[in-house]
């Protein structure tokens, strides 16, 4: 690919998926890699800048996660985040010490040189800082760039190498100006030209799609979501019919789901496009299964066996297609080699059978669902579905908790839909990253008339996010809660209490399995 790049060296920050984002917000193409990456390989991937993450570890400790040396041998402009910044200290002849004076939270930094990485930024700003280690010594040739009331040396600079490093945050949005101190390292240090666009990606994808499939075919399992949904498109304008649409009712979708999904993409996007039902088949599966790591191993594994049936039917196929965001890798397998660890495992990533008889394409694997989005309206994708609320893979089976039942699907798809219908109502649906109902495994006290009933209990869940990395819990208006409960209670049978999720992300998830 002929695309200018930055690194990302990870060494564990939760904030480093949002330096990548970051930096791509500035349409430069960005890559996450693992902190020990050989300075060799660096150099093959031609960069124009390198960022070290923050991290959780300590430069201090001896088991503490650092980078190849060579990497500052490389003449090739580099920014340490924190930790990052605290890894260039040591690495380069500086001393790093445990200080009492622990910094967490937002405090003022005071510019000391307005070049470089604080170029049109004013003297003093509000920076976020989470570190209890200080660096106490330059490394020789290095300045102090900016200092706080707590650390003296709060970013330090080398212009001749081209390395900087700063104590604080910059890509979070409780850093004032913070965007503005990455462009600054990206367009004046790093020299790039930002570029990098969703209409130079789509090129780009449809280039590498052809090299890489040629005459085969591609089948590609379509939920109806954003995400495969453009997958298909993007794959679908760089090989045409060779492409394959396998829609799998695996029982799991919410109500008339498999009917609207057969009328937009054979009429409306003229999709070679196949309807399979082995509702039965995941639903036997998956009976008497509560431990939600199984639920979605045992989903992940049917779902690609029966497109290696299906593809079976048809000559040619070589390739599985799938949606695969970023933020999937992410979570299911920590794909950097880094100190990071799994948060879960994706039914299209960490639940796929170890062999597979089927390649696999995910031409949306390097990107965040906001940047998919964007290609989809390029692509000409309907808006009802580019701006569809995110619905996870394994379907309903990780918004009940316990055993997957008919009756217990049933149950929540009639809650699910009162629930979508009053948000919409509301006007909130399109403010809302997800807006749903978790079915839970209690039997909850109620009371019908002069008799004592026992019915179940349903979690309502809306939270609002840029990419699924992070998300925060929607204060919705009491008068709707009130209307979805009243709703709930009165049209469903077997629902008699609806309790209210106000968890963020993180440290819960966003899905409750």
């Amino acid at each position: 690919m002929n695309r200018q790049v930055i690194l990302i060296l990870d060494f564990g920050s939760q904030y480093t998926q949002l330096i990548a984002r970051r930096v791509r917000e500035n349409m430069v193409f960005s890559r996450i890699i693992p902190f020990n990456t050989p300075a060799k390989d660096i150099l093959a991937m031609n960069p124009k800048g390198l960022i070290l993450s923050g991290g959780p570890a300590s430069v201090v400790s001896k088991k503490s996660p650092l980078p190849d040396p060579g990497i500052f041998k490389l003449k090739i402009p580099i920014l340490g985040i924190c930790y990052g910044m605290q890894v260039i200290a040591e690495k380069l002849g500086g001393r790093v010490k445990h200080t009492p004076g622990r910094e967490f939270g937002k405090t003022e930094l005071f510019i000391d040189d307005n070049r470089d990485l604080f170029s049109h930024l004013p003297g003093n700003m509000t920076c976020w800082a989470s570190h209890g280690d200080h660096v106490t010594k330059l490394p020789p040739g290095f300045s102090v760039y900016a200092h706080t009331g707590n650390a003296p040396v709060a970013a330090i600079g080398n212009r001749k190498l081209k390395i900087y490093g700063v104590q604080f945050h910059p890509e979070v949005t409780h850093t004032d100006r913070g965007s503005q101190v990455l462009s600054n390292f990206l367009f004046k240090v790093c020299g790039c030209l930002g570029r990098w666009t969703m209409h130079s990606f789509i090129k780009e994808s449809i280039d590498n799609i052809k090299k890489t499939v040629g005459k085969d075919k591609v089948v590609l399992g379509l939920s109806g979501g954003v995400d495969s949904s453009v997958a298909a498109l993007l794959i679908h304008k760089a090989i045409g019919k060779n492409l394959r649409c396998i829609f799998i009712d695996n029982g799991l979708l919410r109500k008339d789901e498999p009917d609207q999904i057969k009328k937009v993409f054979r009429n409306m996007l003229h999709l070679n496009l196949d309807y399979v039902d082995r509702s039965k088949r995941f639903l036997t599966r998956l009976k008497g299964v509560t431990d939600p790591e199984a639920k979605r191993k045992i989903i992940g594994e049917e779902f690609v066996r029966v497109f290696e049936e299906e593809s079976k039917k048809l000559k040619g196929v070589k390739f599985l297609g799938q949606g695969t965001l970023y933020p999937d890798v992410i979570e299911s397998i920590s794909p950097t080699g880094s100190p990071s660890s799994r948060i879960k495992s994706h039914h299209n990533v960490g639940g796929l059978p170890e062999k597979m008889k089927l390649k696999l394409i995910e031409p949306l694997r390097e990107l965040f669902k906001d940047e998919v989005r964007k290609i989809g309206k390029e692509l000409g994708l309907p808006e009802h579905i580019l701006f569809r609320q995110p619905f996870p893979g394994p379907g309903l089976a990780v918004r009940i908790i316990g055993d997957i039942t008919t009756e217990r699907l049933n149950l929540l798809r009639e809650v699910d839909r009162r629930v979508v219908e009053e948000v919409r109502y509301a006007g909130l649906y399109d403010q809302i990253w997800q807006s749903f109902a978790v079915l839970l495994p209690i039997k909850s006290v109620g009371v019908m008339g002069d008799e004592r009933t026992y019915e179940s209990a349903v979690a309502l869940r809306c939270v609002t996010s840029l990419d699924g990395m992070t998300a925060d819990w929607v204060k919705l208006p009491y008068e709707l809660m009130e209307k979805i409960s009243n709703r709930i209670i009165n049209e469903v049978k077997g629902v008699n209490r609806v309790v209210y999720d106000i968890s963020s992300k993180p440290p819960a998830t966003i899905e409750w399995e």
